[in-house]
């Protein structure tokens, strides 16, 4: 007798096992993906299904600095971004992980042990086809595994393991002067900034003065309407732009805030800050070139991930060579009650050569040694960038300490002209524009003078980053020729 389905029936099986095998899988009752390329996906709805979140940021200084928190110096701020910035630990943990990989490698030297329990219950039929005895056999049992002899492949997997741990170690070294560089240039620009509005206030100042100055000429009929309009506008611009540079002070100390790891909000201030050495590097290109090829953590590990590389590919050869391994085991046997048995032992010693594996280990092979060559290619690359990173931040910072020696003597002429002007102004020989003029280029010429000492001190702590040698605690170790000229807050 034959059962026919109805064909509605038979459709909708045949459309529920095409949704099922076509469709779009769902994650926790959420859409797997959006509905167009144009529209976002929505996340599932669950709490639980969220990422998890971030540790909060403190929003206090650490207790050893929460006495000082209005005099920061430059070493307490390097010092808390090391302590908060994610890239640094991230990059440990990393390491850390590549120390535990290393560690595992090094047990292939030792034989595994295992212990294990098992029971086996086993009941057949008699030959009368009625049900047998039950037999049950049990105990306890060890096993042994030692890889003796390979030929590469026990050696290369370590030695890939501990120069991935090299590898790691330095990524860690270079991300932490990575994050000192980030804060150093950040604690630079804030205390640009606060200098900057020193000058513009000092600026001010003088345009205040000069427009009351001007007031009191036009009051006595000394200075038309013209040279009292211009004398405001001037005070004008200067009120604009120390409201300019105070926001930018807030927004410099912000990001100050940000590379420390603490909330920009958090209330904090640095401390006075000595006055500048400006110089210039002691040492030749070529002698800061060499030391950096030998101290830059990313050139180290290059070098190291090539060694692991070439270990590999000492690891991956050894799949087609011999080996030699031993194999034992040991177990006592119970039957059916624990006071009977019998003691089981085996002993294997194999040779494994590999034979044909459809040309893959051959394939394998080749994918490591071009990896290897990779690799090695690689570390030529990043020397090559190690070289032009130190010669250009050389010659940067050269470039800033000329700047600001030309910006002092543009200084010092401004400053002249300004003090001439001013008195030929008051002595009614000079014009209101010539005046204003001289001090608008005072103006400029403070700023310069500020811009470049700043952009020399981040040159400075470029140049040490690019050789390798930045300081953790936010000192330079390079040796520079002092210019006393130069040395100015």
């Amino acid at each position: 007798m034959t059962i026919r389905q109805p064909r509605a029936l038979t459709a909708a099986v045949a459309a529920v096992l095409t949704l099922a095998c076509t469709g779009t899988p769902h994650i926790d009752g959420a859409a797997g993906t959006s509905a167009a390329p144009n529209t976002l996906w929505a996340p599932p709805a669950h709490r639980e299904n969220a990422a998890p979140r971030a540790a909060p940021v403190p929003l206090t200084l650490p207790p050893d600095m929460a006495a000082r928190v209005d005099s920061l110096t430059l070493g307490d701020v390097v010092d808390l971004a090391l302590r908060n910035n994610p890239s640094t630990r991230i990059a440990w943990e990393n390491a850390r992980a590549a120390a535990a990989a290393y560690g595992s490698a090094q047990g292939q030297y030792y034989p595994t042990v295992d212990l294990g329990v098992s029971s086996t219950t086993q009941q057949g039929l008699n030959s009368s086809g009625g049900l047998g005895a039950r037999t049950t056999i049990s105990g306890p049992t060890a096993s042994l595994t030692w890889l003796v002899f390979d030929i590469g492949g026990r050696s290369g997997s370590i030695a890939f393991a501990k120069n991935s741990l090299i590898a790691a170690d330095w990524t860690h070294n270079g991300t932490i002067q990575n994050v000192v560089l980030q804060v150093q240039t950040a604690y630079f620009n804030y205390v640009a900034s606060r200098a900057l509005r020193a000058a513009q206030l000092l600026t001010l100042q003088e345009a205040q003065t000069n427009y009351q100055a001007t007031t009191e000429r036009r009051r006595q009929g000394l200075a038309t309407i013209a040279d009292e309009l211009q004398a405001k506008t001037q005070q004008s611009q200067a009120q604009l732009a120390l409201e300019t540079t105070e926001g930018g002070i807030l927004t410099t100390r912000g990001s100050l805030a940000n590379a420390m790891g603490l909330p920009a909000n958090l209330p904090y201030d640095i401390a006075g800050i000595p006055p500048l050495q400006i110089g210039v590097v002691t040492d030749s290109v070529d002698t800061l070139i060499e030391r950096a090829v030998s101290a830059r953590p990313d050139l180290a590990a290059a070098r190291a991930e090539a060694a692991a590389a070439q270990a590999h590919v000492s690891q991956v050869r050894s799949a087609r060579l011999p080996s030699f391994e031993i194999n034992g085991s040991a177990g006592h046997s119970y039957y059916n009650a624990l006071v009977s048995g019998n003691n089981v032992y085996t002993m294997n010693f194999g040779v494994k050569i590999p034979l044909f594996a459809g040309f893959s280990r051959a394939y394998d092979q080749q994918e490591a040694e071009a990896q290897a060559r990779s690799a090695t290619a690689q570390v030529e690359n990043v020397r090559q960038q190690v070289i032009l990173e130190v010669f250009s931040s050389y010659y940067a910072m050269q470039t800033a300490a000329r700047r600001v020696n030309t910006a002092d003597d543009l200084l010092a002429s401004a400053s002249q002209s300004a003090e001439v002007a001013l008195g030929r102004y008051k002595a009614g020989v000079g014009s209101i524009l010539d005046l204003l003029t001289a001090q608008s280029a005072l103006a400029d010429a403070r700023a310069q003078a500020i811009e470049t000492r700043w952009v020399w001190r981040t040159a400075f702590a470029q140049l040490a980053h690019d050789i390798g040698i930045l300081d953790v605690r936010g000192e330079n170790p390079l040796r520079i020729a002092v210019d006393s000229s130069a040395t100015r807050k």
